[in-house]
């Protein structure tokens, strides 16, 4: 029986992190030679660490000061996940956390990213993935934590979908929204089939207010998009079109951070792109053993993100519009109470009362 191999110290701008079970394979696929958990912390410290320039990693930009959850594979990931929302009791004191509320009003310490070691710290506790909330803890607010700064917009293939139709759509629809809007978009992969776009706006609207603002831009990419986007929550509904996700804005729910590595064979990572690039790049060749070197070839392009922050006044007004036109709030994700004026949380198909359902009124 092999030895097993000693901790190491890894110095992670400046901060010494512990390291152990750096043979373990977290990518079976891959292997020995390109899916251990060595690979996948080396990847996270030449992600996370600051440049010879002193800036912070892109990493870290991508997740400062936001509560950040982390998706575990202790066994691999074909092994059992484990989405953890809590940073643990054991955590080193270098781990800050800040106090998110879930839809039910229960409360957790979650992780707040100032830094690399964090990242490499839970990367050595088998984390794979990070999803981190579109709002910024601050110190001197503890309310801003419900301010979001982030609008998401998540473009979801269905069955008989992939990566290229939502590709088209951002391309062809989404971007010319959000200039019709005067919004600057940053688009990157899912690291699956997904595209996904992020805007930058002021931190002036609560969670709730900014998830009607998403609701309000999705049915407006639907109208443009000629049947090949659907807002349907209800699966049964969708048929094969790219769903534009608005619930991605909803409290508690989150998208893997740029620059995360996914639960993939290859071990995908979610990868901002420009706009000319998305129209040629190929999501597989997006890999934790190539990201690095195409970051260190062309930068960052999210690098910008945070050079304006948009009004979200036009899409709030929009959703007004929808409003007195009959189109009112959209369902709920299940985890959260009912909202006023939100449609019954029943798929339609077993809606015995719906239109031409079996105790339809009009059928008597």
């Amino acid at each position: 029986m092999a030895a097993k191999a000693a901790a190491e110290e890894l110095d992670v701008d400046g901060v010494a992190v512990r390291f152990t079970s750096p043979d373990k394979v977290v990518f079976p696929a891959l292997g020995a030679d390109g899916g251990t958990k060595r690979h996948l912390v080396e990847y996270y410290r030449a992600v996370a660490q600051r440049g010879e320039d002193g800036e912070l990693g892109p990493l870290v930009r991508a997740l400062l000061d936001r509560p950040t959850y982390v998706q575990r594979f202790p066994d691999g990931v074909d092994g059992e996940e484990v989405y953890q929302k809590r940073v643990p009791p054991h955590a080193p004191s270098y781990v800050r956390t800040t106090r998110v509320t879930f839809p039910s009003g229960r409360h957790a310490d979650a992780m707040r990213v100032d830094a690399a070691a964090p990242l490499v710290w839970a990367a050595q506790m088998s984390t794979v993935t990070f999803h981190p909330w579109p709002t910024r803890a601050r110190d001197d607010d503890p309310d801003a934590v419900e301010h979001p700064d982030e609008l998401r917009i998540d473009l979801d293939p269905q069955p008989g979908t992939g990566f290229a139709e939502a590709r088209a759509v951002a391309l062809d629809v989404v971007q010319p929204l959000l200039a019709d809007l005067g919004y600057t978009g940053f688009p990157k992969t899912s690291g699956g089939r997904g595209v996904h776009v992020y805007v930058r706006i002021e931190p002036r609207w609560e969670i709730k207010q900014v998830r009607t603002a998403a609701i309000a831009f999705a049915r407006e990419v639907e109208r443009r998009a000629g049947g090949r986007v659907t807002t349907a929550w209800w699966k049964e509904q969708r048929t094969s079109a790219i769903f534009v996700d608005y619930n991605q804005n909803a409290r508690d729910h989150t998208i893997a951070s740029a620059y995360s590595v996914r639960r993939t064979p290859r071990a995908t990572v979610s990868t901002p792109v420009t706009w000319a690039e998305l129209a040629d790049v190929e999501p597989d060749d997006l890999t934790m053993a190539t990201v690095p070197a195409l970051l260190a070839r062309r930068g960052d392009p999210m690098r910008a993100l945070d050079d304006a922050a948009h009004d979200l006044t036009p899409l709030l007004e929009m959703s007004e519009r929808d409003a007195a036109a009959g189109e009112g709030e959209m369902p709920f994700p299940p985890n959260h109470p009912k909202q006023d004026g939100e449609p019954k949380r029943v798929q339609p198909s077993r809606d015995r009362a719906r239109p031409g359902g079996p105790e339809d009124p009009s059928r008597s």
